[in-house]
């Protein structure tokens, strides 16, 4: 649906309104090629926008994905420590991304970050059953007995009831694949460790159809492909 063209820039976090409605008067703004005269001339967000020759992307959403580091927060905002949102450019931050899920601050690996509220809700729902794998390593060795545990469906010591996981040892057993279908507080660690296998380490390779992408060294990220973000919505969707 076509929108005013300042209110479209201004939504990317780089421009304020009136900074938009001076980059109008200036010339600098072409939609399709064309300058822009007036800031309430509308545009489709699909159309080619341009601020002084540089494409902008004013897509309704953003979607990234992060490879999180250690020692940040999964949050918007902390007022003693880092989030994951402190890596990201002003503009992005003022948009008002947020985390899908969260990892504890020394868990490593996949982050999906976006503003598309309706979607992360639909990956997030136990109902959706949307598969997260995890890799660890844990102070002992994996054996069989944890396999049929977890898939039973692990009671913690304090009452809380885990849905079936999966369990994959690797190598010797000192290192395994986790797959859960909900998210529940430090429930990785917890589960291991009510296995008598204390987690180490823990890195997140995939969120369903999303795995993390091995060339983003920890810290980076990058903007989510079509494919990548057509997949996430056909799971959703269940397509």
């Amino acid at each position: 649906m076509p929108e005013r063209i300042d209110k479209l820039l201004s939504a990317t976090g780089r421009w304020s309104r009136k900074e938009v409605r001076d980059l109008i008067r200036q010339g600098r703004v072409l939609v399709e090629g064309r300058p822009v005269q007036r800031p309430e001339e509308k545009c489709d967000p699909t159309a080619s926008i341009q601020v002084d020759g540089q494409t902008v992307d004013c897509s309704p959403f953003v979607y990234l994905m992060l490879h999180k580091p250690a020692g940040l927060l999964s949050a918007t905002k902390d007022a003693r420590q880092k989030t994951v949102l402190d890596l990201l450019p002003d503009h992005l931050r003022r948009r008002g991304l947020f985390p899908v899920g969260r990892l504890d601050k020394d868990t490593v690996g996949l982050l999906l970050l976006t503003d598309d509220g309706a979607l992360a809700h639909s990956l997030l729902s136990p109902k959706r059953h949307v598969d997260k794998v995890y890799l660890a390593r844990v102070d002992g060795w994996v054996d069989q007995d944890d396999c049929q545990a977890l898939a039973a469906g692990l009671v913690l010591g304090d009452g809380t009831h885990c849905l079936p996981a999966g369990l994959k040892p690797l190598g010797d057993g000192s290192a395994c694949l986790i797959t859960l279908q909900e998210g529940k507080y430090h429930q990785v660690k917890r589960m291991l460790a009510a296995r008598g296998k204390p987690v180490l380490a823990l890195k997140r390779l995939s969120m369903g159809p999303l795995t993390l992408d091995e060339g983003l060294e920890p810290g980076a990220w990058r903007l989510l492909t079509g494919a990548e973000l057509a997949s996430l919505r056909a799971t959703v969707s269940g397509g």
